[in-house]
């Protein structure tokens, strides 16, 4: 028998060892199929890119095939898409809109291998493959409040909200208690138009709030961009959340608080690598980076609000300010 000589030897052991490890590998590196269903559109600036902008920093480094379908205002089309996508064999499918709940409950359960996601809750329905999300949009709404208290000279201040639910209801609670913790006495009026898409009513109630006496406004949900145009009118200050809001209006839009759902999105991603396809519920927030204030270097901030600002996120986080949720 012909001896194998040292180099053949190494060969040979490289081969075998590379087959046992190839499984595990093959396995960690596999292409995601990933599909969004969003309410609004994907370039929003607000409640749909901020999913969108969150899943596209996850592909960065690792391999997803990425689906979306935006502008699902009506939750029986949003449901339809969500059916859709899990029986086209996607691996996550995330239902970005608390009103897709309900469809959600009803629809995971008849795709046990399909992992779903949705926000912004705190509920899996106790399903294995659901995992919910939610942000601590109070955090960054209470900095907001704390900052433009300390900017108003009318003692006014005003919110145009959507509907009193999830992150736009904490959004708005934690403004209001930011504002009026700085500020004593101040008035700090909201508005809930009812809806989350209604352009032409978001900017009527930021032009009721300015006709009140409101020197600086906020609000959140797609439909902002309303209220944003009639603000710009005026030269009214703006403070946005959920995505940067500054290209908007850079002459106006002082600081937006930014959802980074890559912090959760990551954790997902990973757990789907494990094989866990549900049954966790996460946040973001300002202390795990989820939730980030960011400055538009064009807007001329007088130095001892954005002080303010920035004591206020470190009392949020060293806890010595209190949340509102």
């Amino acid at each position: 028998m012909k001896k194998l000589n040292v180099k053949a030897m190494l060969s040979i052991l490289i081969t075998v060892s590379l087959l046992c490890i190839a499984p595990t590998a093959l396995s960690a590196a596999k292409k995601l199929r990933v599909a969004i269903v969003a309410p609004s559109a994907s370039n929003d600036l607000a409640f749909t890119q901020s999913i969108v902008d969150g899943m596209k920093a996850i592909q960065k480094n690792r391999e997803i095939e990425l689906a979306i379908t935006d502008g699902t205002f009506i939750v029986e089309d949003a449901a339809a898409a969500i059916r859709d996508y899990a029986k086209q064999g996607y691996d996550l499918v995330i239902a970005h809109g608390s009103q897709y709940g309900g469809s959600l409950k009803e629809i995971a359960p008849d795709f046990p291998n399909t992992a779903f996601a949705w926000g912004t809750a705190a509920n899996t329905f106790g399903l294995p493959n659901v995992s919910s999300y939610e942000a601590a949009s109070d955090e960054g709404g209470y900095v907001m409040g704390v900052m433009a208290a300390a900017m108003s000279r009318r003692g006014a201040v005003g919110v145009v909200g959507p509907i009193e639910v999830g992150d736009a209801k904490l959004y708005v609670d934690g403004f209001v208690q930011g504002a009026k913790s700085f500020k004593k006495g101040i008035r700090a009026n909201v508005n809930y138009i009812g809806s989350f898409s209604d352009v032409a009513l978001a900017a009527e109630a930021a032009r009721a709030h300015m006709a009140a006496g409101a020197d600086v406004l906020t609000g959140t949900a797609q439909m902002t961009v309303g209220a944003i145009g009639a603000a710009r009118a005026k030269r009214v200050a703006w403070f946005g959340t959920q995505a940067n809001q500054a290209e908007l209006a850079p002459e106006i839009v002082v600081a937006s608080q930014v959802y980074k759902w890559e912090v959760i999105l990551a954790k997902i991603v990973n757990d789907l690598d494990n094989g866990i396809k549900g049954g966790k519920m996460y946040e973001v927030n300002l202390a795990n980076g989820g939730l980030v204030i960011e400055f538009n270097d064009a807007y001329k901030l007088p130095a001892k609000v954005k002080k303010a600002g920035m004591d206020a996120i470190a009392g949020i986080e060293n806890g010595t300010i209190t949340k509102t949720h």
